[in-house]
């Protein structure tokens, strides 16, 4: 008989969730016609809301490390949705901007993220938000700082 273990399994509930999440993003970005990713709107967002980002910003924004950015950002340069623009003074570090194509793309599926995030809180109180934010910003600075082993 296999013994039951009786562990918080957080990383299982936050795959699972975010797994989910992830996938209604990609369909409703895929039936609005937008070819992004959920990881490429997070930066796309951040853009929107403050363009002329630099990739160090955005990987803080995102908590994503500097060669992940840089591939995201690549993807989407690719695709017409940003532009980089150098620092003028240091030569190395860049600034992104949205392009107006990219622009578009965000204003067109602004209405749609802001349905999925009000599916998520389907059926859950303004207090409820509340105690989530706190239990998910309390594991995450359990984990922080902290060496991963």
């Amino acid at each position: 008989m296999k013994k039951e273990r009786r562990t918080k399994n957080i990383g299982y509930h936050l795959e699972r969730a975010t797994r989910v999440v992830k996938l209604h993003y990609l369909q409703a970005f895929n039936e609005l016609g937008v070819d992004i990713t959920p990881e490429q709107w997070v930066l796309l967002d951040n853009l929107y809301q403050n363009n002329g980002l630099s990739q160090t910003e955005l990987a803080a924004l995102s908590f994503k490390n500097t060669p992940t950015i840089s591939r995201i950002l690549d993807l989407l340069a690719k695709k017409g949705l940003i532009e980089r623009q150098r620092f003028e003074n240091d030569r190395r570090r860049f600034k992104i901007f949205l392009t107006p194509k990219g622009i578009e793309t965000v204003e067109k599926s602004l209405e749609v993220v802001a349905n999925l995030r009000e599916q998520g809180w389907r059926h859950l109180s303004e207090e409820d938000y509340d105690t989530f934010l706190r239990i998910i910003n309390q594991v995450f600075e359990n984990y922080e700082g902290s060496k991963v082993q």
